[in-house]
């Protein structure tokens, strides 16, 4: 990043938060979704020894996290995983960076307690495997997390002796008919300017925003594209568990769930399409609520815009679980596209080398404006 760039880079020690350093980040790129993880690259300069034996304890894969500031506004959070020092052939030296938002340790802490919930909140429950892992010496990189609930009661037992990722556990909680969505949200406290992980739930999803962000092309949006996936739209849909028997001797067949059809759209004239997922873990007993997840979304036509913005007052990492209206009028639209989409991933390029400072925003179909699709 130039020096004038109004980012910073922040290392710091994952579980106290201790500020280590403050570096410039070349060749810098960060994304944040809700319902993946997130990502950071970049790389570290090092133009002499000097500055190698200051990097060298600070840039501990798996022990350092990571902040990017812009104009000391948090818009990413995480932490490092992978570090690779590079010498080229003249003799320059430079490091990779590449780390993931602060949900992937999750992907790193197992339950080492049999856990077992009846008709609890799911959103509790979330809060609870958060809450247990942290519990644990080492374990605490301080998630913080509120009180709200969804209404929506829970039964769920999660063995000790199956090892179960959280990260894995959280997904499988909330990717259920009437589940929720989940992500670490990284911010920065108003009051005491401190840098905060927070787990943020949202039934039965994450919104932000009472008014829509109108984006238009020709405007901020500088381009787009709409694809419209068919390969992954069904309307008939059964999913399958794990065995149905324990006799070893006993043939073994695998279990399925309901067979879920789409009615109203053989009777509009569109040709059967079969779809199916796989539940290996699953519990019987909750493998309908997956299956009937996995249908729902399989059932809506898989459109996701996707726009290349510049950035500006309006367009922050905040827009994530916003809704925006997105408004077109070009060879493609003649009478104008315009529709209500809530944005679900971010991607931010910082400006570098004359490179204009950018946002790719990836969008989710919300609603609709005067577009009747």
């Amino acid at each position: 990043m130039p020096a004038t760039s109004p980012y910073r880079v922040l290392l710091c020690d994952l579980r106290t938060d201790r500020l280590l350093a403050t570096l410039p980040l070349n060749d810098v790129s960060i994304d944040d979704y809700i319902g993946q993880a997130g990502s950071l690259s970049g790389t570290l300069p090092v133009p002499n020894r000097q500055i190698a034996e200051q990097l060298r304890p600070i840039v501990q894969a798996g022990r350092t996290a990571v902040w990017v500031e812009r104009d000391r506004a948090i818009w990413w959070g995480g932490v490092l995983w992978t570090v690779t020092p590079t010498i080229d052939e003249r003799g320059s030296a430079t490091v990779a960076l590449q780390a993931g938002t602060f949900d992937t340790y999750l992907d790193h802490r197992m339950v080492r307690d049999t856990y077992r919930a009846t008709d609890v909140d799911q959103l509790d429950i979330a809060r609870d495997l958060i809450e247990a892992v942290q519990q644990q010496r080492g374990g605490d990189i301080g998630i913080e997390y509120g009180t709200t609930t969804s209404g929506v009661l829970r039964s769920r037992t999660y063995d000790r002796h199956d090892q179960p990722i959280v990260r894995e556990l959280l997904d499988e909680l909330a990717d259920v008919a009437d589940g929720f969505e989940w992500r670490i949200a990284c911010r920065r406290d108003p009051d005491t300017g401190r840098r905060v992980k927070q787990l943020d739930l949202g039934y039965p999803r994450l919104d932000r925003g009472p008014a829509d962000l109108v984006l238009t092309h020709p405007g901020p949006v500088q381009s787009y594209s709409l694809p419209d996936d068919g390969t992954l739209r069904a309307n008939v849909w059964q999913s399958r568990g794990g065995t149905a028997n324990d006799n070893a001797a006993a043939e073994s067949r695998p279990l399925l769930s309901r067979l879920f059809v789409d009615d109203d759209a053989l009777a509009a004239g569109w040709p059967r399409l079969d779809g199916s997922s796989d539940y290996n873990t699953i519990r019987p007993d909750v493998l309908d609520d997956h299956a009937l997840a996995d249908f729902q979304a399989a059932r809506r036509s898989q459109v996701i815009p996707e726009v290349t913005v510049l950035l500006g007052q309006d367009v922050t990492p905040n827009l994530l679980g916003r809704t925006v209206r997105l408004r077109l009028h070009d060879l493609w639209h003649p009478d104008g596209y315009d529709r209500r989409h809530r944005v679900v991933g971010i991607s931010v390029t910082p400006p570098e080398r004359g490179r204009p400072e950018t946002a790719d925003l990836t969008l989710e179909a919300a609603s609709h404006g005067n577009d009747p699709r």
